[in-house]
């Protein structure tokens, strides 16, 4: 093997090296990437601990009565979808991690057969009229302290209309 031969190998190698770091570079400049925030998901509802509460704006504040009247039940059919995996919502379905929502709107608080209730809802008395859930779907936590329920609440007041919609249909 000549020096000629050695020559051709080692300009291969470095000339591949070369290209190597080039396209690396270049991918670099053309491509800046940040490092992800591990805080970036936000999770509707939840405050983290000692963070301040944000101030929202001011929420014009219509009742619940009147939302209903331009409720969807097929909507409330999707927004419920939320619920399936701890309540049931057919006719003699069975209690989950929640008790089951069939025929739940005008009936008393804590009163599904078979289903043992935190002292919160067990104690808490009424029935569940329109105004009781939509405060409790708005903030179960807020609305009945001790609450076992762990979802945090719908915000939107449409959503809440269309659910209690979909629930006053399942009777």
């Amino acid at each position: 093997m000549d020096s000629f031969e050695l020559n051709k190998i080692a300009g291969a190698v470095l000339f591949t090296l070369l290209v190597y770091l080039g396209v690396q570079n270049l991918g670099d400049i053309l491509f800046q990437t940040e490092p992800a925030d591990p805080q970036a998901y936000v999770v509707e509802g939840v405050i983290e601990e000692g963070a301040v509460a944000p101030v929202a704006e001011a929420e014009e504040i219509v009742p619940i009565a009147e939302l209903l009247q331009t409720a969807s039940i097929e909507k409330g059919m999707k927004t419920a979808k939320k619920c399936v995996s701890c309540h049931s919502f057919e006719a003699g379905g069975a209690n989950k991690i929640g008790p089951a929502l069939w025929g739940v709107v005008d009936r008393s608080v804590g009163a599904v057969a078979g289903f043992t209730y935190s002292e919160a809802l067990g104690s808490h008395g009424g029935n569940w009229d329109y105004e009781a859930l939509n405060g409790f779907l708005e903030n179960p936590k807020k609305y009945a302290e001790g609450t076992n329920m762990a979802f945090a609440g719908l915000r939107k007041a449409s959503d809440r209309a269309n659910i209690i919609a979909y629930l006053d249909s399942l009777k």
